[in-house]
């Protein structure tokens, strides 16, 4: 296995032939350099403290030298260091503020700052010139001889007269440069594993299961949205069809009945059958709909509008891709829960959807103009929602002053397509429920009290 950080890399026999030493003296400069910079950064800081200006800036400077520390740590561990910040559940910066002063990463990234701006610099600066100062220096012995004419000082002790001496003093110096190359790396290496314990700790004891269980949940919510669609199919395929058959052969001998009463009773189950047939699609679309399935997501939200009983305007991307089947799905039916609870609790008299995806997330928006003041914990319509959009490592925030406007936003990181997809469009659809009939969608059946 190749070396992933200094420590590994110092067993190895080609340590000093390799780029682990050039690394190394590298992480150390760059360190010199970010210290020495956050340094004169906090001592200005700390005078505007004085008059209470500079504390925010005080405080949030630690993040950003974690961001920076974060990134420099590729240079000597090739493991990820990943950002420990959390994303706030609502936009604007009080809600960023409060969020970053809560996170025990923000005081951590602010402590190891404070370490850098006084310490770890000229640690890293006396490292250097020991590691690499010193050998240099009695390289360039010869070079100085050459350039005086008589003699030459090595490091500031022995005194050079000639060329032979000056030689001797460079092939010392070759040999200080590699040896003295792997205490370097070794300090490089503890530099890295102290920047990374406070800025990137990794997962220990009890916490080593949780991206297991993380991948295992996204597993599920795969294997469930396959059993969906497998159900869809088979009822589409079996019990449909069937029933088509069964409701024309039924219309055929009533029309084929004389009049009385096996016409009236063939009558009578011709019309159950077109109901139960009816109920029949309307419970495919629930299950997983069909258009979702062939033409993705900008399409379903169109028809769910059609279908609303509540007037949506649509701002759906026309570059709207093919994403995810799961992704895709927890959009799909967080809109339609929206719009089921904006129909039958909000009041309003218009929606708006909009859906977009950029910068590997996908965004969804819902609006309404009711009556707001949603209490999410009065009911689990969107509550199982969450936790859905939560598998798939998404947000789900609600934001409904009383009056209104409702916003329901719903944001799932996923990867762009590796292809961009054909143009979407809309089939023709199936003979729609009519507006507040009992054959709603599960989304809205499954809506609770108090949404808004």
């Amino acid at each position: 296995m190749d070396p992933r950080n200094p420590w590994q890399a110092l067993t190895r026999p080609r340590f000093a032939r390799g780029s682990w030493p050039w690394r190394a003296a590298g992480y150390l400069a760059t360190g010199a350099l970010v210290g020495g910079a956050a340094c004169l950064v906090f001592l200005v800081l700390a005078v505007f403290s004085l008059f209470l200006i500079g504390l925010p800036l005080l405080l949030l400077s630690g993040p950003a030298v974690g961001g920076v520390e974060r990134l420099r740590l590729r240079l000597v561990d090739l493991d990820p260091a990943p950002d420990p910040h959390r994303v706030p559940a609502a936009p604007g910066l009080a809600a960023w503020l409060r969020l970053r002063v809560g996170e025990q990463a923000t005081w951590r990234e602010l402590a190891y700052a404070l370490l850098l701006a006084t310490v770890l610099w000229p640690l890293d600066l006396i490292a250097l010139a020991v590691g690499i100062g010193l050998p240099v220096t009695l390289l360039s012995t010869p070079l100085r001889l050459a350039v005086d004419g008589h003699e030459a000082k090595v490091v500031k002790l022995y005194l050079v007269t000639s060329y032979a001496e000056a030689f001797g003093a460079a092939l010392v110096g070759a040999l200080l440069l590699v040896l003295l190359a792997y205490p370097l790396a070794a300090v490089a290496g503890a530099r890295a594993a102290l920047a990374r314990a406070l800025l990137a700790p990794r997962e220990t004891g009890p916490h080593d299961g949780i991206g297991e269980v993380i991948a295992s949940r996204a597993r599920l919510v795969d294997a469930f949205e396959a059993e969906r669609r497998r159900i869809e199919r088979d009822l589409h395929d079996g019990a449909q069809q069937r029933l088509v058959a069964l409701t024309m052969t039924l219309g055929l001998a009533r029309l084929d009945a004389p009049p009385g009463p096996l016409a009236d009773q063939l009558a009578r189950a011709h019309a159950e059958a077109g109901q139960v047939l009816t109920e029949l699609r309307e419970l495919i679309h629930d299950i997983h709909p069909q258009v979702l399935a062939d033409y993705g997501l900008g399409a379903a939200l169109a028809d769910a509008a059609d279908r609303s009983a509540v007037p949506v305007a649509l701002a759906i991307d026309s570059d709207l891709p093919r994403l995810p089947a799961a992704v895709e799905s927890a959009g799909y039916f967080a809109g339609c829960e929206a719009l089921a609870n904006i129909g039958k609790h909000s009041g309003a008299r218009q929606a708006k959807i909009t859906a977009q995806h950029a910068d590997g997330v996908l965004r969804l928006v819902v609006e309404d103009d009711g009556r707001g003041a949603v209490d999410p914990a009065r009911g689990s319509g969107l509550t199982g929602l969450a936790d859905r959009i939560a598998v798939l490592d998404g947000t789900l925030t609600i934001m409904s002053p009383p009056g209104g406007p409702t916003v329901l936003r719903v944001e799932i990181p996923c990867p762009a397509p590796t292809q961009k997809p054909a143009p979407t469009q809309k089939p023709a659809a199936e003979k729609p429920a009519p507006a507040g009939s009992s054959a709603s969608s599960s989304p809205r059946t499954a809506s609770s009290s108090g949404k808004g």
